[in-house]
């Protein structure tokens, strides 16, 4: 039933979408097997999965584009003087509905959607022809994959093109457009906030039913009954569904297959399991991962924070942490702030020494291979549904379960001490820092202040461009909506209406 990690690879990787009046719902899906032929049998059908895996190493998403510009745009990190511009724009609030990163991150999703489509348009004739029952087992674990990953590209558009999910009005918000086949045409028309929710809740109970429980381990590069429960809690999260995210989430956290990587606990003569699970991609923690090898890798994610590739010499971060985070969040017993910055100097005339973000200086093997700022993407950890099932018992006001939670999370993360206390006083800004220290850089801090409807404000910083430094969002600015892409409304038969920040 296992699949060797190498065929992840066995796919060609096809870019997204061409920028132009095109929509990326129209592209086919990029793996070897050619639209005539389908899914004729079980390899054909691996295949087309693997392409989907393959996608998701693409620097639009979770090795770029989609983790960082949303903790860009908010109020993590500052510009640094002499910077080269990357996500420029992003961090200035500057979104146009024909920005690139945003135009690269939708197509790059529902290329992914397109690739899942073209595979579930074919699975039940596959099914059908089938007779042994292992190779019908195998096909079934192939199409709770495939539902599991549509189920998360279709929550990450959600999560950046639609307004917060209020239970309330959300059948009156616009929300995505859905579609269920590759092959069958369907308006491009948005569906409510509400019935969006509803089909990604459909594809992950589809998909719990299919994947193995009994298949579940740590540190997987495939979609499992486990990663489609992490999926659910984060979803119904958001959905204000604080039960949904205690069931969910419970899954995961009574589970004996994964456990908190420790910060105190030594993994080699020199790191801990924490450390490692940064410098080599590989952890307990870890539900579901983009798994890479030094022939096959995703973005260099770490690029923008340490740039040491610009002379093998010196530093030249395009973006240095927020001094309110580095100095203000992290007490001296918190061991993730060792494994998540360093103070370096940089190369910069100016000479900006700063703590610099080393989360993402590379994968250890990689980094052998001269191949730097390169980590396997981890969008789903175990860490996140602590907090997740911590915040849902703090809405349901059951303070005494959301602080065990709270302290299991920081015990493996401090030296000592570390307790927190939450009430119906505190609990809000206790678990937005806890989100920030430990999801740092890792694509949530938008869409926290957006659902939380929490604005900021940036203060100028040494040796950091003014421009954008000194910025004051209100909870209710348009852009923590990202704007459609202009060439997904123009495009030819497109019914598709923008959001208020496309206007």
């Amino acid at each position: 039933m296992k699949r060797a990690l190498k065929t992840i690879f066995s796919s060609a990787f096809i870019g997204a979408c061409l920028l132009g009046c095109v929509s990326c719902m129209d592209k086919t899906p990029g793996d070897y097997i050619l639209l005539e032929d389908g899914m004729k049998d079980l390899n054909s059908a691996d295949q087309i999965c693997n392409g989907m895996y393959t996608k998701l190493m693409s620097g639009a998403l979770y090795s770029g584009y989609l983790t960082l510009c949303p903790d860009i745009q908010a109020d993590l990190v500052h510009a640094v003087q002499g910077n080269s511009n990357a996500y420029g724009n992003i961090w200035q609030w500057n979104i146009l509905a024909s920005n690139s990163e945003i135009t690269s991150i939708y197509a790059s999703l529902y290329s992914v959607i397109g690739q899942c489509n073209f595979f579930l348009d074919g699975v039940d004739a596959l099914k059908a022809s089938l007779t042994l029952d292992d190779e019908i087992q195998y096909l079934d674990h192939l199409h709770g994959e495939m539902l599991c990953a549509r189920a998360l590209a279709y929550s990450e558009l959600a999560k950046c093109f639609c307004k917060a999910y209020e239970p309330e009005n959300a059948e009156n918000e616009l929300g995505l457009v859905l579609s269920d086949s590759f092959f069958r045409e369907a308006p491009k028309k948005r569906a409510s906030l509400k019935d969006s929710y509803a089909f990604i809740i459909a594809d992950l109970e589809k998909a719990c039913e299919l994947l193995d429980k009994d298949l579940d381990e740590a540190n997987s590069p495939y979609f499992s009954y486990a990663a489609a429960q992490a999926i659910w809690a984060r979803v119904c999260l958001n959905m204000q569904d604080w039960d949904g995210a205690v069931e969910h989430s419970s899954y995961l956290l009574d589970s004996r297959i994964f456990t908190l990587a420790d910060a105190n606990t030594l993994y080699t003569s020199s790191q801990s399991y924490f450390n490692y699970m940064w410098t080599n991609d590989a952890a307990y923690e870890i539900i579901f991962k983009v798994g890479y090898t030094s022939t096959s890798y995703g973005a260099a994610t770490g690029s923008v924070f340490l740039n040491f590739t610009r002379d093998y010499t010196y530093y030249y971060p395009d973006y240095v942490p927020s001094n309110w985070v580095v100095n203000g969040l992290y007490s001296s017993a918190d061991l993730r702030y060792s494994a998540y910055f360093s103070e370096l100097q940089t190369g910069y005339s100016h000479g900006l020494t700063w703590p610099l973000l080393i989360k993402y200086r590379g994968n250890e093997a990689l980094i052998a291979n001269k191949i730097f700022h390169v980590n396997m993407p981890k969008p789903l950890r175990l860490a996140e549904q602590y907090l997740i099932r911590a915040e849902a018992y703090c809405r349901k006001g059951e303070f005494s379960k959301a602080n065990q939670d709270i302290n299991k999370l920081r015990s493996k993360r401090f030296s000592s001490g570390g307790s927190l206390s939450l009430n119906e006083d505190n609990w809000l800004d206790n678990i937005s820092n806890e989100r920030v220290r430990e999801l740092y850089m890792e694509g949530f801090r938008l869409n926290d202040l957006k659902r939380w409807h929490r604005g900021f404000e940036r203060t100028p910083q040494t040796n950091c461009l003014s421009e954008g430094g000194s910025l004051k969002v209100e909870a209710d600015n348009p852009l923590f909506v990202w704007p459609i892409p202009r060439n997904e409304i123009e495009a030819p038969g497109s019914e598709i209406e923008g959001n208020e920040s496309n206007r």
